[in-house]
């Protein structure tokens, strides 16, 4: 990080620092910063000072104005990943992205061998070792650790009252039609940029093709020790 202001770079350095001075006075929640202390008193008390130019919504952090702007009036998508032509209204989401070129997962669960490139999906993960159920049926009151346990439950179990929308490219059952548009999207349509395995030189042009293909590895230990036989999978 470089600025041209010294206030700039000591904002940013407190960005590195695990100090939380800044105490909100109505629930006692610390933040590094003032800035972040005053958004967190917006969400108490309701204030929304950024407001969108282009329509009548408003937010409370200049952050949300900006995400909004980008997705529903500019359309803008600043930035680029500089392996393949993919580009992100969002930073956080050009992170995840370029980690799945770098293979890299940095999410590493404390209690066993998983680690991920998405925080949530750590989240998600670690609800396997509490043996929380936050996830309910509605139908019949079945509590699931996960999401996508619960619709397939709801599917097998409830079908008459659920309708079934079957992916003609996998074994996929989806509830709403729309998600099943967001599921040929998202894993089934043609990319012209394929990707590449991050363990192997293997190359898709199908998102789904990929997942299929990176579980060959999930047993792999990639990682050689240069001093004696010792493999590892991370």
């Amino acid at each position: 990080f470089t600025s041209l202001r010294l206030s700039s770079l000591n904002r940013h350095v407190k960005t590195h620092s695990d100090e939380k001075r800044h105490v909100c006075h109505l629930c006692l929640k610390a933040f590094r910063t003032a800035t972040l202390l005053h958004n967190h008193v917006n969400v108490h008390t309701g204030t929304r000072p950024y407001k969108c130019s282009d329509c009548d919504m408003a937010f409370v952090t200049s952050g949300e104005l900006s995400r909004h702007r980008r997705y529903k009036h500019t359309l803008e998508k600043p930035f680029k990943c500089s392996v393949c032509k993919y580009s992100s209204v969002e930073a956080s989401k050009m992170k995840r992205h370029i980690r799945s070129h770098t293979g890299e997962r940095p999410y590493a669960c404390d209690l066993c061998s998983y680690a991920s490139k998405d925080a949530y999906k750590l989240k998600r993960h670690m609800i396997t070792h509490s043996g929380e159920k936050p996830f309910e049926c509605y139908v019949c009151q079945a509590k699931f650790t996960q999401s996508g346990t619960m619709k397939i439950h709801m599917l097998q179990k409830h079908g008459e009252s659920v309708p079934k929308y079957q992916c003609p490219h996998c074994s996929t059952f989806i509830a709403r039609r729309s998600d099943l548009g967001v599921h040929l999207r998202n894993l089934h349509s043609y990319m012209a940029v394929a990707i590449k395995c991050s363990y192997c030189e293997a190359v898709f042009h199908e998102r789904y093709a990929l997942i299929q293909h990176k579980k060959t590895h999930r047993n792999e230990k990639r990682f050689k020790c240069d001093q004696c036989s010792y493999t590892c999978k991370q």
